[in-house]
């Protein structure tokens, strides 16, 4: 805009001058202006016709770590070249989306991938492509949106936890592994040749009806042993930024230990206690393991509430036999009594604790703190008041024969939850 004032002005200038003098080389400039102004005028205008264009993104979700792949595609139909087009796609993604400056030949068309990789969980937005166009001289501009915009949602990493055992619950059928029961559970795992003595409620009548003789249902033992996950994202236990924060790491783990349970048939539910207490009631399958993925990408560590206050809201909806996985970086061991009494009502409790020490040492030698609250090195006064602390809370978990796990950054988590 500013070029385009300068030159007008110019332009005017140019052409008071050529009627106050009366110069032929001054009419000559004149002309040549209108001629370079007008053309560019009409390349710009004419830059847009006839194009068709679109992008097509890969998949509208996926987890820290993987790629984005989006297909962009700009054909023109005229047979008029279109020598100089900016495509791009606005995106709230953290790494964005490049663009690309092409030129388009008469009745072509351009297709290139663009691969992006996803470093950050969360919901993000890609804008409608955008192209645009303009003259040599950058006197005019052209731009046109097309499409509409997506949302795609980044999911949180999820480790493999090939040592991670839960504990067994207090009732029938808690355990992993899958065996053959003589009892009739939900579980139905195959059809046999009917036997004498099978009961006539275990016949399969659609598999009888194929084959043209008697055929009965076996079943495998219930995984009765559910999980209820607690996550505790109180803004006054995070410290550091990225990925490997105190809120990265404990939202890696909740949703490592979550794909865990779903894949081993178990039912599983999570509260997360953040600015407001998200909860996802306990199921099992596909569908359940996307809803608790949907609420780790979009949760924060702006947690107001103490993890206390978490379980005690959390403790009605835990049933009988379930076990409680507790993920926290709180070292107050205020929290521990009331994920004792839960055995009262046979739940086995398990805590993932992040060693605060170790994450403020990274945070420390990155330089890269929380920006929640000011950040306080870890001065030797300070590393042995977090060591005392810690050593205080292991000693009240050991008494009420709590397990617990202690995770530092830098490390995978198969390594470190290993029963």
């Amino acid at each position: 805009m500013l070029r385009r004032l300068q030159l007008t002005i110019l332009g005017l200038v140019l052409l008071g001058t050529a009627f106050g003098t009366g110069e032929a080389f001054l009419f000559y400039l004149v002309y040549l202006s209108l001629l370079v102004v007008g053309g560019s005028y009409i390349l710009t205008r004419l830059g847009l016709a006839d194009l068709e264009a679109g992008y097509a993104v890969g998949a509208l979700s996926g987890h820290v770590g993987d790629k984005l792949t989006v297909t962009y595609t700009v054909r023109n139909t005229s047979r008029i070249p279109k020598p100089w087009l900016e495509v791009h796609n606005p995106s709230s993604l953290p790494g964005g989306l490049p663009g690309r400056a092409i030129a388009v030949g008469g009745r072509t068309e351009r297709s290139w991938l663009v691969r992006t990789p996803l470093d950050r969980r969360g919901h993000f937005r890609i804008e409608p492509l955008v192209i645009r166009t303009g003259d040599p001289f950058g006197l005019f501009e052209s731009s046109a949106a097309v499409g509409n915009g997506v949302t795609v949602v980044v999911y949180p990493r999820v480790e493999a936890l090939p040592l991670w055992r839960l504990p067994a619950a207090t009732v029938e059928g808690a355990r992993s592994a899958p065996e053959r029961s003589f009892h009739a559970t939900p579980l139905v795992t195959t059809v046999r040749p009917y036997a004498p003595g099978d009961a006539m409620n275990r016949i399969h009548w659609p598999s009888t009806a194929r084959q043209g003789e008697i055929q009965v249902k076996e079943f495998e033992l219930e995984q009765t042993a559910d999980l209820w996950i607690v996550l505790d994202l109180d803004r006054d236990c995070q410290v550091g930024r990225g990925d490997q924060s105190s809120v990265e790491v404990a939202v890696r783990a909740a949703a490592s230990i979550a794909d865990r349970a779903l894949r081993e048939n178990r039912a599983v539910g999570i509260t997360v206690n953040a600015r407001q207490l998200g909860q996802v009631p306990a199921d099992r399958g596909s569908r359940q393991r996307l809803k608790i993925m949907q609420l780790l990408a979009a949760v924060s560590g702006d947690g107001a509430a103490p993890l206390v206050e978490a379980l005690i809201r959390t403790a009605p909806r835990i049933r009988h036999g379930m076990t409680t996985v507790v993920i926290t970086g709180s070292q107050d061991p205020v929290w521990v009594r009331p994920l004792a009494t839960l055995r009262r009502k046979g739940i086995s409790a398990v805590v993932v604790t992040l060693d605060q020490l170790a994450f403020r040492q990274a945070a420390d030698s990155t330089g890269v703190h929380r920006s929640l609250a000011p950040a306080l090195p870890a001065t030797p006064e300070l590393a042995a008041t977090l060591a005392q602390r810690s050593r205080a809370l292991k000693h009240t978990l050991s008494e009420f024969r709590i397990a617990s796990y202690t995770v530092v950054p830098g490390r995978d988590l198969g390594e470190q939850l290993v029963s």
